[in-house]
């Protein structure tokens, strides 16, 4: 019996005791991170960030180049997914760093993450950002063909996105959506562009498509307004295509 109780008090001693466990969502930190703008979480309902970066892979120690970020809004979150092990650049071009002050707001995202340095370089300059994991640009590719951006080589635009990620590395590209076989002269008049000239585009760079999201999809825009018309502003049909470059 002694022996009996004393296997018994042992088996019980080294047994796995069964413990509820707290599941911490790691972009929940992030998105409550005080160093975040209160007009940059005020956007969170409408960018789905979680979404956008589970899908863009990012992650703790990556390189990630955000081409004309704007106010910095995915930067930041970009800085903090990345972490101290990482490198963000703000990618603005030089031609355009007086246009909404975006040099400067490139220049202030850097001086509040020690892990971002503003990239403020001619279009299509031999680029100093070297082997990135990922490529990042939220609706701007359609300015491309605007005189706004100076109407640059598009394919040499995409090829020296190409060059500068790692092989292996994604090329991601959220932007407004035209309606099928829309004119290009969209891209100006709605700041909207039709997905598939940009698939043909971007793959004739030489990336090979991998897939998309539909998280900020929207059947009730009918393609017909201009994004900033205050109807449709901030509800936009998007779509979020994810390329990305050989291995070999």
């Amino acid at each position: 019996m002694k022996r009996l109780a004393a296997a018994f008090f042992a088996a019980c001693l080294f047994a796995p005791v069964a413990m509820a466990e707290t599941y911490v969502d790691p972009m929940g930190q992030v998105l409550a991170d005080p160093k975040r703008p209160a007009e940059d979480v005020a956007r969170d309902a409408n960018r789905h960030p979680s979404e956008l970066l589970a899908f863009a892979g990012v992650k703790a120690g990556d390189v990630v180049a955000d081409w004309v970020p704007g106010g910095g809004y995915f930067t930041r979150l970009f800085a903090l997914v990345a972490g101290d092990s990482g490198t963000i650049y703000a990618w603005v071009p030089a031609e355009l760093k007086d246009k909404y002050d975006l040099g400067k707001s490139a220049e202030a995202v850097a001086t509040e993450f020690t892990n971002v340095t503003a990239v403020i370089e001619p279009m299509l300059a031999t680029t100093s950002i070297k082997d990135a994991d990922v490529v990042w640009t939220s609706q701007n590719y359609h300015d491309l063909y605007n005189e706004g951006f100076g109407k640059p080589d598009i394919g040499a635009f995409n090829r020296q996105v190409f060059n500068m990620l790692k092989p292996g590395g994604v090329y991601i590209i959220v932007d407004h959506v035209a309606a099928a076989g829309a004119p290009m002269e969209v891209t100006d008049t709605l700041h909207r562009i039709d997905p598939a000239i940009v698939k043909q585009e971007v793959e004739a760079a030489g990336f090979v498509f991998e897939g998309e999201s539909d998280v900020l999809r929207n059947p009730a825009d009918d393609h017909t307004l201009n994004v900033f018309d205050e109807k449709i502003r901030g509800k936009t049909d998007q779509f979020v295509y994810k390329f990305r470059k050989p291995a070999a």
